[in-house]
């Protein structure tokens, strides 16, 4: 049986303002993305979703991002890399205490956004970003996107790194992400999407815009719990890896 793991980006609502379904999507998945209160998320909403993925046993892992609620963190942002290893320190200790005054373990890091982007093409960023988890636990693992700057620094740093690949975008020929900026960006059809996911798992293989054939390492799937049929969709991605003898389950060391 094949086996992989499930995340989402979840904990992203902040006072009066909510955002996703994460109740319900916390059924489906085996990792949670918790936002840490920079591009979403806030202290009490950071407490809430840790409980309730303790409560479902899903891994629990930072979300870190630019300080920029307005924009949600998709916005790049100029900082210095000091300064980006300040907010990744920053973040991931914030939700660490939250795990540990809940009596539950911290398993891993995935940056949000624009930080995640520029950090799978800029190795500048990506070192300072592998520092700041390395110096605050060793033994997270760093969730990147598959075949990046981000990966190639985690594994280099000896973090052990996941690589991510995505159900609901498209890839450009070098591997990254298109811009959401473009209006291919992200892909609607929900059979589509689930047809590529199991080709990307079962032959490490994903077709770009240009209809180029890329070579990709999916360890971990996100599914983006602020989009409003992330519920739906993450339904039917289970019930298809079902079909496949594909299995949603915790995939690495969690000690």
């Amino acid at each position: 049986m094949t086996v992989i793991d499930l995340n989402s980006d979840l904990g992203e609502s902040f006072g009066a303002y909510k955002i996703g379904n994460d109740e319900e999507v916390l059924r489906y998945i085996s990792s949670a993305n918790i936002a840490c209160g920079y591009h979403g998320g806030d202290h009490n909403v950071m407490f809430e979703t840790v409980r309730r993925a303790k409560k479902y046993g899903v891994q629990i892992g930072a979300h870190p991002g630019f300080p920029d609620l307005a924009g949600f963190g998709r916005r790049e942002m100029k900082l210095t890399t000091q300064e980006i290893y300040h907010l990744m320190v920053y973040q991931i200790g914030a939700l660490e205490a939250i795990c540990k005054a809940n009596d539950v373990k911290l398993v891993h890091v995935k940056p949000h956004g624009a930080l995640y982007n520029m950090a799978a093409r800029s190795r500048e960023m990506a070192d300072s970003i592998v520092q700041a988890v390395f110096d605050v636990n060793p033994k997270l693992v760093l969730f990147a996107l598959a075949g990046s700057e981000l990966a190639k620094a985690g594994e280099e740093r000896g973090l052990l790194v996941a690589g991510e690949v995505f159900a609901d975008r498209t890839y450009q020929p070098d591997g990254t992400l298109t811009s959401r900026g473009e209006a291919n960006a992200m892909i609607h059809d929900s059979a589509y999407a689930i047809t590529r996911v199991i080709r990307m798992i079962k032959e490490g293989k994903v077709q770009a815009v240009d209809g180029a054939e890329i070579a990709i390492q999916a360890d971990t799937i996100c599914v983006h719990g602020d989009d409003p049929q992330a519920l739906e969709f993450v339904m039917k991605l289970k019930q298809a890896f079902q079909q496949e003898n594909i299995e949603i389950r915790k995939s690495w060391r969690s000690e």
